[in-house]
Order: structure tokens, then sequence, then C-alpha cells
């Protein structure tokens, strides 16, 4: 079991006026020193999946098409998600500075900010930001352009490849993988994709150096996070924590004294009972997550989370691949089926069954992840299921 306290701190919302000294010291140094700052820190993407960052970024410098594209992924539509919509009221600049740096190391002159559709009313505050940020780069010298593309409140074009679809003017659809953005992104050019919390988190190792960044955290999750903490909590917000702590200590600190259940991730995410609170740990070598907590107490019913978040992902699957289409419609059904009384108990393990054909066969992470929170909530809430 990992030891590891809840602790709050603040790296990316510090008050500090910085990116004019993080951005001229870091254009100094080589590309490969840059990019040997960000492998050695151990940051891992911010998103969910975690990949490590500075592998992302060495791929696509590697390649040997001249033209390359940095994308910053602030679609944010995971349920229970808000985190990044805070980061981009509150640190723009840090957030551009991330893509700058990320320009630097692979050689683009060009980037886009992908912003949710229903965060449109934040765009006229980024563009003035923009223009600030831009007489900042020419300042330096530095040849490198960042546009604002507006999403169109799709959820499955907060899939990278279906974002570049969107981006092309095409049906928001996932591609086929491979080959990878790395190789061949958007408009089919070396592109690296990173989200928001990703991107300042670059920038602000830039500015305090790896070491710093990877004395918080534990081995496999270094760092800290930005979490949307909501539900059944007095303390509903946006907190920044260290990678590595026990969903006990989260639920000691956050909960309402009568927390039955975290749902860790966001509908796409897994939900964790209390009798697992102490053994479950919230890093990438436990429960990884983009940032959702969503708590829930005694007063709750999972019946009613897990027909939220299906009839959630029954809307938003992109209708591309039949297992993901067709096995949201069945699972909504199904559930409803066994609540009713039309089906026995026994079918939620036929249910069961189809989440896993949906996780091998799905097209992209949506139909996917469906599994996620239908097996963890039916797994441990059978009872609330049953009519």
């Amino acid at each position: 079991m990992n030891d590891k306290q809840l602790k709050r701190v603040d790296l990316i919302f510090i008050e500090e006026a910085i990116l004019s000294k993080v951005l001229k010291e870091t254009f100094k140094k080589d590309n490969s020193q840059i990019l040997n700052e960000i492998l050695e820190s151990g940051l891992r993407g911010r998103g969910g999946a975690g990949f490590p960052t500075g592998m992302k970024w060495k791929y696509t410098a590697d390649e040997p098409d001249p033209v390359k594209y940095v994308i910053c992924n602030a679609d944010e539509g995971e349920p229970g998600t808000f985190k990044d919509r805070e980061i981009l009221t509150r640190v723009p600049q840090r957030v551009f500075g991330g893509m700058a740096v990320v320009a630097k190391v692979i050689n683009a002159k060009e980037g886009f900010l992908y912003l949710r559709g229903e965060y449109n009313y934040l765009r006229p505050k980024l563009e003035e930001e923009l223009e600030k940020f831009h007489a900042e780069l020419d300042a330096l010298n530095f040849d490198f352009r960042i546009k604002i593309f507006m999403g169109s409140g799709a959820y499955v074009c907060g899939e990278e490849s279906a974002l570049f679809q969107s981006m092309e003017g095409h049906r928001g659809e996932p591609r086929n993988k491979p080959p990878y953005p790395t190789k061949s992104g958007y408009m089919g050019k070396p592109t690296v994709i990173n989200n928001v919390e990703t991107l300042v988190y670059a920038f602000m190792i830039c500015y305090m150096g790896s070491a710093k960044f990877k004395d918080l955290g534990t081995f496999d999750s270094r760092g800290s996070k930005v979490f949307s903490i909501s539900g059944d909590t007095p303390k509903a917000g946006i907190y920044e924590l260290e990678l590595g702590m026990s969903l006990a200590d989260f639920v000691e600190d956050f909960g309402d004294g009568d927390t039955k259940a975290v749902q860790v991730g966001g509908a796409s995410g897994f939900c964790v009972p209390r009798k697992k609170f102490a053994e479950t740990i919230i890093g990438f070598e436990g429960v990884p997550t983009g940032g959702s907590m969503m708590i829930f107490n005694s007063s709750r019913s999972m019946y009613n989370v897990l027909f939220n978040y299906l009839d959630f992902f029954e809307e938003e699957s992109c209708g591309q691949c039949t297992p993901c289409r067709v096995g949201c419609q069945q699972l909504i059904k199904g559930i409803k089926a066994v609540k009713s009384g039309e089906k026995s108990s026994e079918y939620l393990d036929d249910l069961l069954s189809l989440t896993e054909t949906m996780k091998a066969t799905s097209k992209c992470g949506l139909g996917q992840s469906v599994a996620n929170s239908f097996y963890s909530i039916v797994h441990n809430f059978r009872e609330e299921m049953i009519y």
C-alpha cells in the first residue's frame, strides 16, 4: 500500500509573472537540452492515458518532414471535468508558453488551440492574451503563431484523431491507428497534441527544473495534478494535489462524512466503493484520472448514476463502429429491463460480457472506456441495479 499523504500544492497558478523570463532562458538552450529536461522530469500526459510527454515530443522531432504542428487539446468534454477551463481563464499565457516550447523542440511554425464549443465565451479574452503572447515571441525573434479553432460540442472530438478530422473540415470521427499523430496528425503532418494541463506543466518544468517537479508524486506518477472535485462534497472546486495519494486520504479531506463511492476520471473512469478507498492510489500505478473526482454519498442511487453515464455515451457515440453504436444502446436498454423486472439479475452478466466485447473491438476510447464505469458500478453495487 502506498503511504503517500494528500498534499495540496501550488505550481501552475503561482502569481509571479514568469512568461518572458522562462521563454528567454528556454530559447537559449539547444532543443536536445529542453527535451532532456522534459524527459528527465517524468511528466506524463494529464489527459488520463499518461503517455510520456517527452517521448511524444521526441518522436515528432525525429520525423524528417519540414512541416509540423503543435495542438493544444482544450476540448474538455468529460463529464465532471472543468479544470482546463480554470487554467485557460487564470494562466492562458502559460498554456501558450508550453506550446511555444514544443514548437522550439520540434521546429514547428504553427499551432492551434482547439477550444471546446461550450467555452466560446472564453475566446475574446484568449484572443487578447494571444496578441500579447505573439508580441513576446516577436521580441524574442521566435517565429511561431497560435490560432484558436472552435469545436462544435462533440465529445468524441476530444479523441485526438477525431479532433484532427474536425479541424480539417470532416465529420469528427476517429481514425485508424497507426499511423500515430507523431508521424501523421493534422493535415497528415507530424503533430504534437497535448492537453491544456500537460502543456502548462511542461512550461513550469522549464521554469523550475525537472528535479523540483520529480520531488512531487511517486516513481510512476511524478509531479502534481489539477483535480475537478464535485458531487457530495463541501469543498467542490479546483484543487492542485500531489499524485500518489490514497483515495481514503482524498475522501477524508473532501468527503461529507458519508461517502460511499468516488467516480475517478469522469464518466469514462472507474467507480471506487468505500471498501476499496484505502487500497486505491490516485496515479498511474493505481487509478489514473484526467482530473474528474465525483463524490457520491449514501443518498445517491448508483443505478441512476450509471444510467446517466450510459445515456451520455449513447448520445455522444459517433456511430462509426458497431460495437460502440449498438453496444451503448443495448447497455442502456439492458439495465432498464433488469431494473423493471423484465429481465432477471443474471442478465447483468450478459451485459458485462458485452462491455468486454466493446472494450476489445471499439475503434476509439469512447466505446472502449464504457466498460470502466459499467463494470465498476455493476460489480460493486449490483444490488442497486436490481428491481
